[in-house]
């Protein structure tokens, strides 16, 4: 929090001018996101310092974990790498406010807009591993959906403006098998916008904080639970839900059982019954899709029942409403004939241009699929093997923290292309680029860590003997789920 108030100062200070000024400016942030960093680091901070930069400076794709030991940036053998990520301690939540100080990107209206998804760290054959999960997968061929033991991560990202490989990782938090996907997200959302608020990046009367999902999470629960932050929910619905318009006002009669009624005319995504006439109609030209239309109907919602999540919910359940948008492109690259997309969101697109900006937000979501194919096959997220879940975490906020580096040091490196590359515009390098450039730079920087002690290894087991203490063997899957209250309540008769 201090050096991000530091940052603004100097900004203030140095007016908002070119070349060296601002290449000063982007210097000191990138410098005072290293000590911050290395003040988040407790036990074993040097090894672990250490072996973020060597995940930085590295020049091909990280394989495993001990070939970090061999560059010069980390003055460790791997033993003491491996000890610092088994017994190693990292301070989560001050490294979390300290991303949340980082400048975030904006959009042309000056919102925030943060992308919300799940990746999934791969373990089948961990045994040992406790608290893994089936993760859901894709796979090619026919059935390709398959389900793989691993380590869930739910991610917070921000995302930038325009088409671009770059995205800003907020918070990370794995998924356990007694944890529910929604209520975790709940959470974790409230968290990060909590941070940016603190940070100063969001104050009264700046726009909502734009939250954009993909399909598969409740958006009307998450909606209730995220009641009363200044966030919009936006994300995908399937092609076969049915929506609800508002109840019509009451007459002198009496509705059924003597209630006023709660859920109006029936909207159906796949259009067995007429649609109205949308409120707000946009038509874009892009070059990528072609002709896209975007048609919106306000004030539609779910209708709840009394399972699962909503069973122990107090009073009567809520009518949470949004916006339903039909996008309907004229091609995609290799399908002619696409499907429409659906998206509902808590806001009220009352304009043609908000209409515009709510689906393209939601295609930048996509660009946190970037992120994430980077963090995996450069820089090896998902390569060491560790049988601790608490390792992983040390390991999965190392590889935030280097990738908080790279975003701050976009304009700082230069672009060493390989021979058979294009060149990049300025301002456009992609985290590979900049990684390729980031030990040049690193050598200016202050040197954080201390040296290494001399050491000797212990002796270890003899050789020849057997294991007498063998790792306890895990199994995997969710928790027992609660039943659902039609399962548990008898039905009436009539």
């Amino acid at each position: 929090m201090a050096f991000s108030m530091a940052w603004a100062e100097d900004a203030a200070e140095n007016g908002t001018g070119h070349g060296r000024v601002v290449h000063d400016q982007a210097r000191g942030r990138l410098a005072g996101f290293r000590r911050e960093l290395y003040h988040c680091l407790d036990r074993r901070a040097d090894a672990l310092f250490e072996l973020a930069d060597a995940l930085l400076c590295r020049q091909d794709r990280v394989h495993m974990v001990a070939e970090l030991s061999l560059e010069p940036e980390c003055r460790r053998r791997y033993g003491a790498v491996y000890d610092a990520l088994n017994c190693g301690q990292v301070r989560i939540g001050r490294l979390r406010r300290a991303l949340a100080g980082l400048g975030l990107p904006r959009w042309d209206d000056g919102r925030i807009q943060l992308a919300v998804d799940v990746s999934n760290w791969l373990r089948p054959g961990a045994e040992t591993s406790p608290e893994r999960l089936f993760c859901h997968c894709y796979a090619r061929g026919k059935g390709g959906k398959q389900m793989i033991p691993g380590w869930p991560y739910s991610f917070i990202a921000a995302l930038e403006p325009g088409r671009s490989s770059w995205t800003l990782p907020l918070d990370a938090v794995r998924l356990g098998p007694a944890d529910d996907l929604t209520e975790v997200t709940a959470a974790q959302v409230r968290g990060v916008v909590e941070r940016i608020v603190q940070a100063g990046q969001w104050s009264e009367g700046d726009p909502d904080i734009r939250l954009v999902f993909d399909s598969g999470y409740d958006l009307t629960r998450l909606a209730w639970l995220l009641a009363g932050l200044p966030v919009e929910v936006l994300g995908r619905l399937r092609s076969d839900r049915v929506m609800y318009f508002p109840a019509p006002p009451r007459t002198s009669g009496r509705g059924r059982n003597g209630k006023p009624p709660r859920h109006g005319p029936e909207f159906r995504f796949d259009g067995k019954t007429p649609w109205p006439e949308p409120a707000v109609t946009a038509s874009t030209w892009t070059t990528r899709y072609g002709d896209a239309e975007a048609r919106a109907w306000p004030r539609l919602h779910q209708r709840l029942a009394r399972q699962r999540q909503w069973l122990d919910h107090p009073g009567p359940l809520p009518v949470i409403e949004g916006t339903v948008i039909r996008l309907q492109v004229e091609h995609l690259p290799g399908d002619r004939s696409p499907e429409p997309l659906w998206l509902w969101t808590t806001a009220i697109t009352a304009s043609a241009d908000a209409l515009d900006r709510a689906w393209q937000a939601f295609l930048r979501r996509f660009d946190i699929e970037h992120t994430f194919r980077f963090l995996k096959q450069v820089l090896g997220w998902t390569r060491p093997k560790l049988r601790d879940p608490a390792a992983a975490d040390r390991w999965t906020w190392l590889i935030i923290a280097a990738y908080a580096q790279l975003y701050l040091a976009r304009t700082l490196t230069a672009d060493l292309r390989l021979p058979w590359q294009q060149p990049c515009p300025p301002g456009r390098l992609t985290p590979a680029r900049v990684r390729r450039g980031f030990r040049n730079l690193h050598r200016t920087m202050p040197v954080l860590a201390s040296a290494p002690k001399p050491g000797k290894p212990g002796p270890g087991r003899p050789p020849g003997s057997k294991n007498r203490h063998p790792a306890t063997r895990h199994d995997v899957g969710k928790a027992a789920r609660r039943e659902d209250a039609s399962e548990t309540t008898p039905k009436q008769a009539g």
